[in-house]
């Protein structure tokens, strides 16, 4: 899903964003901006990598980002020959059948946050945390002190993907940050938890303890009709540090299992029903500052979680901070497949290229490079760039490919960097926040089994089981 708390500029009125190119709609239909044209949305043809790379990574196409995306670039989420970027000022559409010159199909300005995404069908669930006036996309900001001002999820029909349509909206304590997708049982509906955090008393929509995620349901036939069905109380004690709400969740239904990244806790959940899922197990780590996000094993007898230290927002890839702050830590689940998991304390990785101190890099969004039997991972680090992982072995995990650009401003620290980087259907997509879509291929003899897999959707915080060849994913 998804994402991070990190400073951004103060909201501004969604009329001051509304640049050329863009179609301004009212009433029920969402803005959309037009079909831009290919010279202005689209990969450069005679493109240049400005990354150093290693040998077996080659940086094949760069998407800028438009002036109606003008604001920072988020996390990713992918259907078919599509992949949707989270912005916050909306989603973008690209078509990315051709990975080596991939275009803008269509965006959306609908302002209300880092705008996390999940897509199913012909749905997209987007996350709202940033209070607005009302559901509407061109409702303006409010504070969050209004006791009228809308945060939750929006849910857009992308069924025509250059119109997108707006289809119903879900209010939920303290907004969402980010929103995890998760399948029902029966066919007939599907469910998103939602996470969100850092209540106050002076937020009337957003109380402390606030010790839960919210559950939404949804009728896949009647979308519109989706509704909060539960809010459970992950932390009936109270976690540590002070946890309020998790950051994100990812889910693994193949095994009915979840892992959640809550503030100050790592804990793993039982979801074979996933409307009401369970805490199994809990942990801590006094070297975790904030934890981030998880991801499973295809096995799924590990799991990883991320430690965002500094927010997103600091230059913590330095000598200073050392290789066990703001890094992976890697558990294996002991009592797996007897149905009593613990999660057990492997080791850490953290990426060995020192940054410098004017570049903001920490363990970021990432996801498994789908060899069945092997566990790789592509991961982002903000400035950091994008790290590919071995960790066959959990207690010893090693880089073992990268792509990395220079800092954005060699006098100051600017804010930028791949905020996600993903494997689907045979390359890596980098979500950049400032310099748009990159496109990386891996060229290493370890991952030619990983272009058989080949996935119809792929939300990677709900995770799918990897088999070679076609019929992976929804």
């Amino acid at each position: 899903m998804a994402s991070s708390p990190m400073p951004t500029p103060p909201p501004r009125s969604w009329r001051s964003t509304l640049k050329r190119g863009a179609v301004a709609l009212t009433g029920a239909t969402a803005l959309v901006a037009s079909l831009l044209a290919p010279s202005a949305a689209s990969a450069d043809p005679a493109f240049t990598s400005d990354a150093d790379t290693s040998a077996n990574v080659t940086h094949i196409a760069n998407v800028p980002k438009t002036e109606v995306m003008s604001d920072f670039n988020s996390d990713l989420a992918f259907t078919g020959d599509y992949a949707i970027g989270g912005n916050y000022n909306g989603f973008v559409i690209y078509d990315i059948s051709t990975p080596e010159s991939p275009t803008v199909v269509s965006e959306v300005l609908c302002p209300g946050g880092q705008g996390d995404v999940s897509v199913s069908g012909d749905l997209l669930y987007f996350s709202v945390d940033y209070a607005r006036a009302s559901d509407e996309c061109g409702a303006p900001s409010v504070p969050t002190s209004d006791p009228n001002g809308f945060e939750g999820i929006r849910i857009f029909d992308i069924s025509d993907k250059e119109n997108p349509e707006y289809v119903a909206a879900v209010r939920t304590d303290c907004g969402s940050h980010t929103n995890t997708l998760v399948p029902g049982k029966d066919g007939e509906h599907e469910y998103i938890y939602v996470s969100s955090y850092s209540p106050s008393a002076n937020f009337p929509n957003c109380q402390p303890p606030h010790d839960k995620i919210s559950i939404i349901e949804v009728p896949i036939d009647d979308p519109a009709s989706a509704q909060v069905i539960d809010a459970p109380v992950l932390f009936p004690e109270g976690g540590y540090r002070n946890t309020s709400g998790c950051h994100d969740i990812t889910v693994y239904p193949k095994h009915d299992i979840a892992a959640g990244a809550c503030m100050g806790d790592g804990i793993l959940m039982d979801i074979s029903d996933p409307a009401a899922p369970v805490v199994t197990d809990v942990v801590q780590d006094t070297n975790f500052a904030f934890w981030h996000s998880a991801t499973f094993t295809n096995d799924g007898a590990t799991v990883m979680f991320t430690d965002e230290l500094g927010g997103g927002g600091g230059a913590t890839c330095l000598e200073s901070i050392g290789s066990e702050r703001g890094a992976n830590a890697i558990y294996t689940i002991d009592g797996f497949k007897k149905g009593e998991p613990e999660l057990s304390f492997e080791g850490y990785f953290k990426i060995p290229r020192m940054q410098g101190s004017t570049e903001n890099c920490v363990a970021h969004n990432g996801s498994l490079i789908p060899v069945p039997g092997r566990d790789f991972f592509v991961q982002s680090w903000y400035q950091g760039g994008v790290s590919v992982i071995d960790f066959n072995d959990p207690s010893d995990p090693q880089e073992i490919g990268y792509f990395d650009r220079g800092p954005i401003d060699d006098s100051r620290l600017v804010l930028g960097g791949s905020w996600s980087a993903y494997y689907y259907n045979g390359y890596v997509y980098s979500s950049d926040i400032t310099r748009g879509l990159d496109v990386i291929k891996l060229e290493d003899p370890r991952f030619r089994v990983a272009e058989q897999v080949h996935m119809s959707e792929f939300n990677p915080q709900s995770q799918p089981e990897y088999r070679p060849g076609r019929g992976n994913g929804r």
